[in-house]
């Protein structure tokens, strides 16, 4: 798999590398990179009045250009410039990956761009999005800030079950719309499937929470007053239908606050309102204020239990500091925190870091600890010094007897234990029995091995995902259901060679012979094209051939007269071909 030249890159977590796939460049027919050129001299000729300040600015520095597709080494070569960096990855991507990609100030690039039935406007994620719509305006400090933050926050967010399912259901309702040869049977089928899983997802779950406001803001936020306004929403910056109806004042315009989570949003269809920030900084703030309220800061069994729902890699962070990751599962009592236990590979870290011998290899069938206060003691286990647990009873080699005010009692050898600073993290027992005696239930035998007690009164903080991620390196859900790639007729194959000598046209001086040449062959033998006519009016106009811009002008309005859906692409064609001559030193 190719490399890119960028320090951020080289830092990812394996994990994350995993989503990643090559650009292949190659991948781009010459009517693709026709679709980019019109796509980006609309929103240019458009969005340099209507979208927030530093976008135009920030085409350059994102490393983009009007007339190609951007390759993900240029884009890397600009962007490392601002501390960012851009990997391609195989269509939408599990939301938390998504944002464990931004908290570590990395773009994710959808590859594979869209059809020309979806120029306006693509449900699938794709490099016109992504990179004309994200990168532009990270140029902006504040932003860039924002975006980064956000990704911290949300890495962090519990998901619930059927999260997962949604995504696989999004994603595949958006690869099937994106297919030119789907039929309706198969959209409607996906359709389905995505909206019964949509309409019965129960309580929203933090990340589904969180994406609302992701979506709100950085995919369809708008920034000003509700009386006067800019876009900066990626979605709305890359997409050169709802750019435009976006502002018209049928689209209702709210204050950004946080009761914006109350709004659910559906990606196939525009937005029926937006919302308007006065500043990042505002933004910033009502992100903090669902934070506030988010497991990560709140703990307890409450973020235990969304541990639990989630049925993926959590971290519980007890009291004491000590971080415990792996699949949480439900274990003893229903009202308090009285032990944790996980399933699977776990692993014990502190302030991010794993603890030495305390990794998946060592804990690889589960971990399960109790927690809490211990009966007839003031003094919290987690605070105690040597000379306390001394005078409790606690020595190294020797055999010792805990008992917790839960009921549940610890006794065997105390063999070690682990510190950082003032804190107690672990106690390490051999010939260990652990019974929870309210329920008569026996927790640990002797026979199981070496018993790692975790230490800590009470859970702080509950996040998604491991602790440690490097160490971790936990699985990865990368979807089975991959972006298909369509087989090309040699029709199509005949229209893409007719793009590419359109191109070719473009970098040298036109004849009109073979201008002449090329417009006939379009309009006999591929009538249902009409970006081929803009891009042959706009060299026309170019060199003052009047005959063929009459021609293929006539051709185009008769295109829109025929079909009303293309009336609008044709006539911003013609004007932005008649307005914007053809740079030749962009082009060359």
């Amino acid at each position: 798999m190719r490399t890119y030249d960028n320090p951020i890159l080289e830092a990812l977590p394996k994990h994350l590398q995993r989503y990643v796939v090559d650009q292949n460049y190659d991948r781009y027919s010459a009517m693709d990179q026709a679709i980019w050129r019109y796509v980006m001299r609309q929103n240019y000729a458009y969005l340099k009045d209507y979208a927030f300040y530093p976008y135009i600015p920030g085409l350059t520095k994102a490393g983009l250009t009007i007339e190609r597709i951007p390759d993900l080494q240029e884009m890397n070569d600009s962007l490392k410039r601002i501390g960012w960096g851009a990997v391609t990855v195989d269509g939408f991507i599990p939301p938390a990956a998504f944002m464990e990609f931004q908290a570590n100030c990395v773009l994710v690039i959808a590859a594979d761009i869209r059809q020309m039935e979806h120029i306006e406007y693509t449900p699938a994620p794709d490099i016109i999005h992504e990179s004309s719509g994200h990168a532009p305006i990270i140029g902006e400090p504040e932003y860039a800030a924002y975006l980064q933050y956000f990704g911290e926050v949300g890495s962090k967010a519990m998901s619930s079950g059927k999260d997962f399912q949604l995504y696989e259901a999004i994603r595949h309702l958006s690869i099937v719309k994106e297919r030119e040869d789907a039929t309706q049977e198969e959209i409607d089928s996906a359709t389905k499937a995505f909206e019964e899983i949509a309409n019965n997802m129960g309580e929203p779950s933090e990340m589904a929470l969180l994406s609302r406001l992701h979506w709100w803001t950085v995919e369809y936020g708008l920034i000003g007053s509700v009386e006067d306004h800019k876009i900066y929403g990626a979605g709305l910056l890359s997409s050169i239908g709802e750019s435009v109806s976006c502002m018209q004042p049928e689209v209702t315009k709210l204050p950004y606050s946080l009761e914006t989570i109350t709004y659910s949003y559906d990606i196939t269809k525009p937005q029926p309102q937006l919302f308007v920030t006065p500043d990042f900084q505002h933004a910033y703030a009502v992100l903090e204020e669902f934070a506030d309220g988010m497991a990560f800061r709140t703990g307890g069994i409450a973020g235990l239990r969304k541990a639990i729902d989630s049925g993926q890699v959590s971290t519980v962070q007890l009291s004491s500091g000590l971080q415990v990751s792996g699949v949480f599962e439900h274990f003893i009592s229903d009202t308090e925190v009285v032990a944790i236990k996980t399933t699977g590979p776990t692993a014990l870290a502190f302030e991010g870091k794993e603890i030495k011998g305390q990794g998946k290899k060592h804990h690889p069938d589960g971990f399960s600890s109790p927690l809490g206060e211990l009966l007839g003691q003031k003094k919290s286990l987690e605070d105690c010094t040597d000379t306390d647990l001394q005078a409790m009873g606690l020595e190294i080699g020797k055999f010792c007897t805990l008992y917790f005010k839960s009921g549940i009692l610890v006794s065997g050898q105390l063999d070690a234990m682990v510190r950082e600073g003032d804190k107690l993290l672990i106690l390490t027992f051999s010939d260990c029995t652990v019974v929870h005696e309210p329920s008569n239930k026996t927790l640990f035998q002797p026979e199981w091995g070496v018993f790692d007690m975790a230490v800590g009164d009470t859970i702080s903080s509950v996040f998604a995902g491991a602790a440690d991620k490097f160490a971790f390196d936990p699985e990865v859900s990368v979807s089975s259901t991959k972006t298909e790639k369509i087989i090309r007729t040699q029709a199509q194959l005949d229209l893409f060679s007719i793009y590419g000598q359109i191109r070719e046209m473009r970098r040298s001086e036109v004849e009109t012979g073979t201008l002449d040449e090329l417009v006939q062959q379009v309009i006999n033998h591929h009538p249902e094209d009409w970006l081929a006519l803009v891009e042959l009016y706009e060299l026309a106009v170019f060199n003052g051939d009047d005959p063929n811009t009459k021609r293929i002008k006539d051709s185009l309005m008769k295109k829109a007269e025929q079909k009303p859906d293309l009336h609008k692409l044709i006539v911003d064609g013609l004007r932005i071909a008649e307005t914007q001559p053809i740079n030749l030193e962009l082009v060359k």
